[in-house]
């Protein structure tokens, strides 16, 4: 008997559009449940921690916490250049004002919260607040910078505020790696054939969306925080590229190096073992 496949992801668009055809049974997976989950990667991040989802997309912070249970996928992730968080405000803020102020951050399990404590490691004042709310919380004065992610990174500047740092340039300049946001993970517990089965699935789905990619857009629309249609093409392309077909050996090292990082400053458990299942002889 197939066992039934739980699946979760976002509502970004990146993230709607290498679904779909998964989502809507053009690619088929046996077991897989519909509909799908749609939660913010923070609401994520806390279900794998609890195993309660089979398959999710995680940030790749939250991976630090969950590898034992949980084998990284080759296909899905989020991984680019010229992508990452940005921190942004109404003025200008040198480290010694962000070490003293109010930051809001999309969760404490984002891999924004763990690139932003990378950087400025005295940064400690951190809100922790749904993404879409943080733009508002910065023009209403509530915090004094905040960590924008996904499309609000594209429409930032008309409320306003400027850009502090591209989280995502410091981390190309500090390593020369793509820097690894999400990924998609799936319970070891399945077992490697199964594990394999969702990684050639969720490529198809991929391939299926970028062979016909108006036929997503519907879908990705009605989930879409942002809804203009320049941001979501603007927020697809650059999430979705060939790290999202196929990690690679670049996209691994990328995902190994932040982990590495983290542990090293302790902001996550110390890293053992093989992220993916195929180098477990499954």
């Amino acid at each position: 008997m197939t066992e039934s496949l739980s699946l979760g992801y976002s509502p970004c668009p990146n993230d709607t559009f290498l679904f779909y055809a998964l989502a809507h049974g053009i690619v088929p997976l046996p077991g897989l449940q519909r509909p799908p989950l749609l939660a913010d990667v923070e609401t994520l991040n806390g279900l794998v921690r609890n195993a309660r989802l089979a398959i999710s997309k995680i940030s790749c912070h939250a991976l630090g916490h969950v590898r034992r249970d949980y084998a990284l996928l080759a296909s899905g992730a989020a991984l680019g250049r010229g992508c990452g968080p940005l921190v942004v405000a109404r003025r200008g803020l040198d480290s010694q004002d962000l070490a003293a102020g109010r930051i809001a951050i999309p969760g404490s399990l984002t891999t924004a919260s763990l690139l932003l404590r990378l950087w400025q490691p005295n940064c400690r004042n951190l809100i922790v607040l749904p993404f879409e709310r943080i733009v508002p919380a910065i023009c209403a004065g509530q915090v004094d910078a905040g960590l924008i992610i996904h499309e609000g990174r594209f429409t930032y500047a008309q409320h306003g505020l400027i850009e502090l740092v591209d989280l995502g340039c410091w981390w190309q300049e500090l390593t020369g790696l793509p820097l690894p946001l999400g990924a998609i993970v799936a319970q070891r517990r399945l077992g490697g054939e199964t594990v394999s089965a969702i990684e050639k699935a969720i490529a198809a789905s991929v391939r299926y969306a970028q062979s016909n990619p108006g036929e997503p857009a519907a879908y990705i629309r009605q989930h879409a925080q942002e809804l203009a249609a320049e941001a979501i093409e603007q927020h697809i392309a650059l999430y979705v590229n060939d790290f999202t077909l196929d990690l690679g050996a670049e996209g691994l090292a990328a995902i190994e190096e932040l982990l590495g990082r983290a542990a090293k400053a302790e902001l996550i458990p110390p890293q053992e073992g093989p992220l993916l299942m195929r180098t477990e002889g499954g």
